[in-house]
């Protein structure tokens, strides 16, 4: 062998070089949609936590301190290419902070058939959004009607004691609470309706006439 072959470098084989290259690619391209898909739950989870983006969070107790300051909540419905009415059965409510509410909201299906929907929501101002707590809800699950169908649905919340102290809040006297309903991806025929309870199941969290309880 001559000096010359020695010294001659290895060339990478053309066709490996380029399986590797569209490997690598697929996986970068099956990578991204799989973060596109998982950003909406997670976003989601997120904003529930945090009431980033006025996005109402869960609570599993009412708190023990109720102040001596009165907020007035107002409630607006909308729906999404649904052929459903869905409407509030009160304008607003008057509630002292970390006091418990009782509201009630009734959705009609005009379709003729089965539909499922769910409830997306958000508060204004948007930094209410940490502070605006729900104990029950029917925006926590898919909700399935039938057709020309009136469900009836309570939904209990407060007002967190920590919005007084907040210097975004502090001194806004009123609340928005917006939810719209959009379809479900969930099969309406298959997902039976879990029926509201009755008003009476949420009397023991309190609350007073002024919060139209």
């Amino acid at each position: 062998m001559s000096s010359t072959d020695l010294s001659e470098p290895l060339r990478p084989d053309p066709a490996r070089r380029n399986l590797r290259l569209g490997l690598i690619c697929t996986g970068v391209f099956v990578g991204m949609i799989g973060l596109a898909y998982a950003s909406v739950p997670l976003y989601r989870a997120f904003c529930q936590v945090t009431g980033f983006g006025g996005t109402v969070s869960q609570a599993e107790a009412a708190p023990v301190q109720v102040l001596d300051k009165t907020l007035s909540v107002r409630f607006d419905t909308n729906v999404r290419t649904l052929p459903w009415t869905f409407r509030s059965e009160q304008v607003a409510q008057k509630l002292k902070i970390g006091e418990t509410g009782l509201a009630f909201f009734e959705v009609t299906n005009n379709g003729a058939t089965p539909m499922t929907g769910r409830a997306v929501y958000n508060v204004v101002p948007e930094a209410a959004g940490a502070y605006f707590r729900k104990l029950e809800c029917f925006c926590f699950s898919d909700q399935t009607i039938g057709p020309g169908e009136t469900i009836k649905f309570p939904m209990v919340y407060f007002v967190d004691p920590e919005y007084a102290e907040d210097f975004e809040t502090r001194n806004k006297a009123e609340i928005t609470l917006s939810y719209t309903f959009y379809p479900s991806d969930e099969d309406a025929t298959v997902q039976p309706l879990a029926h509201a309870p009755a008003a009476t199941a949420a009397s023991p969290l309190g609350g007073s006439q002024g919060a139209g309880l």
